[in-house]
């Protein structure tokens, strides 16, 4: 799917916040915008969750960060994030209060069996259940 085929239909019941953010994704200057992001790896995205019940899109709170462990998504407390640099790895920012905060995490697993050295490699912590 591209900007070019997201619909009236595709946004019916988004939030407004939501629906505002598919509809950005038309403008020539977020384009734009996408096209520099690009050219360092990066993308857009829309920070939301779902509600537990019925899974209805919501824009998440300030105070969460999305956390993606053992390929399972939760949604934390980002004071709680804050505390474990070392463990989380930001993967998703948003601007809140005059400055870049992440807004998406991957819990961080070291590599026990890595030689001793001062960057020793970091994976993605795996799931626990077969």
């Amino acid at each position: 799917m591209n900007t070019a085929t997201v619909s009236q239909v595709t946004t019916l019941g988004l939030p407004p916040t939501l629906i505002t953010a598919q509809a950005a994704m038309h403008l020539s200057e977020v384009q734009e915008m996408l096209c520099r992001l690009s050219a360092c790896g990066l993308g857009i995205f829309v920070p939301h969750m779902h509600d537990e019940r019925n899974g209805e899109f919501q824009p998440l709170p300030d105070q969460l960060v999305q956390v993606e462990s053992g390929f399972e998504v939760s949604f934390r407390p980002r004071a709680e994030m804050a505390k474990h640099p070392d463990r989380f790895l930001p993967v998703a920012w948003v601007w809140r209060g005059g400055a870049s905060v992440p807004s998406a995490v991957c819990e961080m697993a070291h590599d026990a069996g890595a030689p001793n050295s001062e960057n020793p490699p970091v994976k993605h912590k795996m799931s626990t259940r077969n």
